[in-house]
C-alpha cells in the first residue's frame, strides 16, 4: 500500500471513530482563552499601595468643604472628623464675650470643647438648641462663609439649598461687629457640606449670629421648629445685642 492510500485510510477510520463516540453530543470546542487585561482585574488581584488595614470613615468620608482651619460647625454631626480640642484657657477673660441667656431657656452642659454654651429652647413648635461655638484665634473661618454653610443645611421645597433664600444682616453691638442671618425649610440636622445628608427636619428654621470678639469669632446658631423659631426671635435678638467683652 503506497502511503497516500495508507494516509486516506487512517483518516477514514478517525473519522468512523469520532461519529461514534461523539452521536448526540454538541462539539466541543477548544478556544484559546486571552490574557485578562490588567484593567479588567479585580480589586482582589491588582496591586495595592492601601495599607492592610481597612480604611477609616474619615478616609473615605467625603470633602467637608471647610475654610482653612475650619472645624465642624456642629462636631457631633461627623464622628468621621478628628477634631482638634480648643484649649480651656484660650476665649476667657478679656478674651471673652458674655451674654444674658433669655429666661425660658434651659443651659446644658456643653457637649465638647468647642461648644462654649448650648440651651434647650423651648417653644410652641416643639424644643430647638441654641449652641454658641468658639474655636480660638485664627480658626473657624469668616462670618459670611459659616453664614452660608448653615443656610446649605435647609433646603426648600425643590430641595434647593437654602443659600439662595438666607437673609443676612450686618450691625455694630457694644462695638462688637455682628452677621446676623436666617434661613428656612427642611433642615437636614446633623449635615456638613460634602458628608451626605442629615435627618431631615420639615418646616424648620435657623436664626444665627457670628460675633467678632477680642481674638477670634463666635458662633450663635438657634435652628428649632418655625414656630419656636418665632416665639424665640425676640429673646435671641435681645441676647446678641447685649453681647460685650470680657468675662
Amino acid at each position: 500500500m503506497d502511503r497516500s492510500r495508507f494516509r486516506l485510510s487512517t483518516f477514514a477510520a478517525a473519522s468512523a471513530l469520532a461519529l461514534a463516540l461523539g452521536c448526540g453530543r454538541e462539539p466541543q470546542l477548544n478556544v484559546e482563552k486571552a490574557p485578562a487585561s490588567p484593567l479588567a482585574r479585580t480589586s482582589a488581584d491588582a496591586p495595592s499601595s492601601r495599607p492592610a488595614h481597612p480604611p477609616t470613615a474619615a478616609a473615605t468620608a467625603g470633602p467637608a468643604e471647610l475654610p482653612a482651619g475650619h472645624p465642624p460647625l456642629d462636631p457631633a454631626a461627623s464622628s468621621a472628623m478628628q477634631l482638634a480640642p480648643v484649649s480651656p484657657e484660650v476665649g476667657r477673660g478679656s478674651a471673652a464675650l458674655v451674654w444674658p441667656v433669655p429666661a425660658p431657656w434651659a443651659a446644658e452642659p456643653p457637649s465638647n470643647s468647642m461648644r462654649r454654651a448650648q440651651y434647650r429652647v423651648p417653644g410652641p413648635g416643639g424644643e430647638g438648641e441654641c449652641v454658641v461655638f468658639y474655636f480660638g484665634p485664627g480658626q473657624g473661618g469668616d462670618a459670611m462663609s459659616n453664614a452660608e454653610r448653615w443656610a446649605s443645611q435647609f433646603t426648600d421645597a425643590d430641595g434647593r439649598p437654602a443659600t439662595a433664600t438666607m437673609k443676612t444682616r450686618t450691625a455694630t453691638v457694644n462695638g462688637i461687629a455682628v452677621l446676623f442671618v436666617e434661613a428656612a425649610g427642611t433642615y437636614q440636622a446633623g449635615s456638613m457640606t460634602g458628608m451626605g445628608q442629615g435627618v431631615a427636619k420639615p418646616d424648620w428654621a435657623l436664626l444665627g449670629a457670628v460675633a467678632q470678639g477680642p481674638d477670634a469669632n463666635w458662633f450663635f446658631k438657634l435652628t428649632a421648629p418655625q414656630p419656636t423659631i418665632e416665639a424665640n426671635r425676640a429673646p435671641f435678638e435681645a441676647m446678641i445685642g447685649s453681647l460685650r467683652a470680657g468675662g
